[in-house]
């Protein structure tokens, strides 16, 4: 079995191998997707000041992700290149520090959930409704994060020995129990009280913990190329730091997306409260378009990371070009859908004309950046697959802060409707600098196996 998973890897043909790695995550990734326009939809039949509680509280869950992926990237990328390179003992201890790193990061989000809540719901909103609604959401969100935290982590562990089926599992058993709950615990069904947009975090928190413990199971009861044994187990500080080198920066990449989050919801509540909720429906939305992609790099990074450990370079070069199609098919696909009917895709979130006469001209203007973001993506997995995913950070200051933040705050001295532009702007500069980066890696890193 083990040699089988090796030349699955190192010799498959690298399309079909591209394939059959990303099929099951972008199925999974796809039910994700669905699950955030669900949720939101329910939480919308509450109330617009529901929807709006619950987008300023998105930056914080995207921190939490940004996190937990992180750490998970760490782990994958390392387990990967030690498989690759045939050092499966350095591959097991990563695995087993992985779930106790993914214990640490649910303690740190308990105790943010704990004491941040409500001074976060009101550094931006006085309105009271607004602050006890969202206040509640992030609390249980955060408190109860081990969840996630944890099963994320081993999805990655798996992922990294070429094995994307039961991460797929773990995944649609998170977001189709989420699905099922939200109802049951925002309405109150089955003898359930109502519990309004708490209700939507408990269903969140407890479908996390119903996956982590499938995942738990998976992990310590079947045979997997690699193993987890905590018998004589010490930490390893050397491993959590080859685990931080591509985590960390990861970590922090993704945290991008929650401060550029909070910046512009700083922006528009200065316009109005329905511009941040329109905001909110478009990263749900959008989610339909990016998380294939996601999905696609799940299956590319072990890919890349195997054969550059193994040093099968030509195999990891294809890997990238056909990444770079693939995920450029998939924006473009989203691109034209933004465009043409972006009316309806508001509707489904309840939309009041306010909402539609803001968010129309939203979602065509932002769907510009699709086309660039795809190959900035693929380049970035690139990156953290060689172990060099500070080079992913520098792209992601740029996508969602160093550009995007001040050019939609000069944007918005002219109005509204500007400040979208922002977002093709940074993408179109930050697709620049991937370029130039990935050339300077595939001629330094990449060929020299530096």
């Amino acid at each position: 079995m083990e040699e089988n998973r090796q030349n699955k890897m190192g010799t498959m043909p690298i399309f079909r191998l591209i394939v059959t790695m990303s099929i099951p995550a972008v199925l999974s990734m796809m039910v994700q997707a669905l699950y955030n326009i669900v949720d939101s939809y329910f939480v919308a039949q509450i109330s617009e000041n529901a929807l709006t509680s619950v987008s300023l509280v998105f930056p914080v869950q995207t921190l939490l992700i940004a996190v937990a992926v992180g750490t998970g990237v760490g782990l994958n990328s390392l387990i990967a290149r030690r498989l690759g390179e045939n050092r499966r003992e350095e591959a097991d201890q990563a695995a087993t520090h992985g779930l106790l790193l993914g214990l640490a990061n649910g303690l740190l989000f308990f105790v943010i959930g704990l004491f941040c809540s409500g001074p976060f719901l009101r550094a931006f909103t006085s309105d009271p409704e607004i602050v006890s609604m969202g206040s509640a959401y992030m609390s249980t969100v955060c408190m109860f994060s081990f969840g996630a935290c944890v099963e994320i982590n081993i999805e990655k562990i798996l992922q990294a020995t070429g094995n994307m089926v039961f991460p797929m599992i773990f995944q649609l058993i998170g977001a189709v129990g989420n699905m099922l709950l939200d109802p049951v615990f925002i309405f109150g069904l089955f003898g359930v009280p109502a519990m309004g947009v708490r209700g939507a975090a408990i269903a969140t928190v407890i479908a996390q913990i119903l996956s982590m413990v499938v995942a738990l199971l998976v992990l310590l009861f079947r045979e997997h190329e690699v193993k987890v044994d905590f018998h004589f187990f010490r930490v390893n500080w050397r491993t959590v730091q080859n685990i931080y080198a591509v985590g960390l920066p990861a970590i922090v990449m993704q945290s991008t997306g929650s401060v550029m989050v909070v910046g512009m919801n700083a922006i528009l509540i200065g316009f109005t409260g329905t511009a941040v909720a329109v905001f909110g429906v478009y990263f749900k939305l959008q989610s339909f378009v990016f998380m294939p992609v996601f999905g696609l790099n799940q299956g590319l990074m072990p890919v890349m990371g195997y054969n550059y450990g193994a040093r099968k370079i030509s195999r990891l070069l294809s890997a990238v070009k056909i990444g770079c199609a693939i995920a450029a098919v998939i924006m473009g696909i989203g691109m034209a859908g933004f465009w043409l009917i972006p009316d309806k895709l508001l509707l489904i979130f309840n939309a009041s004309g306010r909402m539609l006469q803001i968010g129309v001209p939203a979602l065509r203007t932002i769907s510009l950046c699709f086309l660039p973001a795809a190959f900035g993506i693929v380049f970035s997995t690139t990156f953290q697959a060689v172990g060099d995913g500070v080079k992913s950070l520098i792209i992601s200051l740029l996508r969602q802060l160093v550009i995007l933040l001040p050019c939609a705050y000069l944007l918005s001295k002219i109005g509204l409707d500007a400040v979208w532009f922002a977002f093709p702007a940074a993408e179109s500069v930050s697709l620049a600098a991937s370029i130039f980066l990935y050339c300077s890696v595939r001629r330094t890193t990449i060929q020299t196996g530096a």
